[in-house]
């Protein structure tokens, strides 16, 4: 059975070479815009840094609303400190898309059909997956971290009724922007997969290997307690598996092609 290919002659350039001057002056408006498109961005969520601690301290207001615990800073400068933070964390995710616009601009000229098709269903793709992390761990596992450390702090004796602002939204962001950052993983297995670099008979003997990088991941990229660790590993692991299919039925499909 002959498939279609995706692309028609997907290794031919459709750009014509430019001269070294003219691509000096090209990366050179690419940075610039790259670097106002993030400085806006920060400047942007800067505004909004009230609403956004909000959104961060959502995970912990079961614990504030019993009681239990309040988050506070002891510090004068601790509003502005979190506003910085806020604004260079969010800006930076928020110009992620602005800043990747300009590069591919750059360097799409120099791509293939096939490099060019790749690199867009990661970008979209990517930004999906991304999203799905994201949202697991805040709306999922965030609460539950935020209450297993309650309950050990309860367990061994100490009475934690105050939370520094400042060792608790940098373990949320952490927490959130980990499990975002890691699903994109098996993507990227799946564009180099896509792209010939690797084949599908790799993936599978790598596969021990990648499962003990996943929990190893979990462990480092998450707070210190077994669930989280585990429920990041899980899905790292399926979503591995996921690209090895993906891989292979690429390559039953590249196969089809030319017989």
């Amino acid at each position: 059975m002959k498939m279609r290919p995706l692309l028609k002659n997907p290794d031919e350039y459709n750009d014509p070479p430019r001269p070294f001057f003219e691509h000096i002056v090209a990366l050179r408006e690419c940075l610039i815009h790259a670097v106002m498109a993030w400085a806006i961005c920060c400047l942007v969520v800067g505004v909004f840094s009230p609403t956004v601690l909000g959104w961060l301290k959502a995970p912990a207001a079961a614990l504030e609303a019993a009681g239990k615990i309040k988050i506070v800073s002891l510090n004068l400068t601790g509003g502005f400190s979190q506003i910085m933070s806020i604004a260079m964390w969010g800006g930076t995710g928020v110009s992620f898309p602005f800043v990747m616009y300009f590069v591919l601009r750059f360097v799409f000229p120099a791509l293939t059909k096939r490099e060019k098709a790749a690199i867009l269903f990661f970008l979209i793709a990517g930004a999906v997956f991304f999203g799905i992390g994201v949202v697991f761990a805040y709306g999922q596992l965030a609460p539950n971290v935020v209450r297993f450390f309650d309950i050990v702090n309860r367990w061994v004796g100490l009475s934690v009724t105050e939370v520094q602002v400042e060792n608790y939204v940098p373990l949320i962001l952490k927490l959130v922007l980990a499990f975002g950052l890691v699903f994109q993983v098996p993507l990227l297995l799946f564009v180099l997969g896509w792209l010939g670099v690797i084949s599908s008979d790799s993936l599978r003997r790598w596969r021990r290997f990648a499962i003990v990088l996943a929990f190893f991941l979990g462990m480092v990229l998450t707070p210190p307690d077994p669930m989280s660790q585990i429920l990041m590993a899980v899905p790292l692991v399926l979503l591995y598996e996921l690209s090895i299919w993906g891989v292979w039925f690429k390559e039953k499909c590249s196969f089809g092609d030319k017989s």
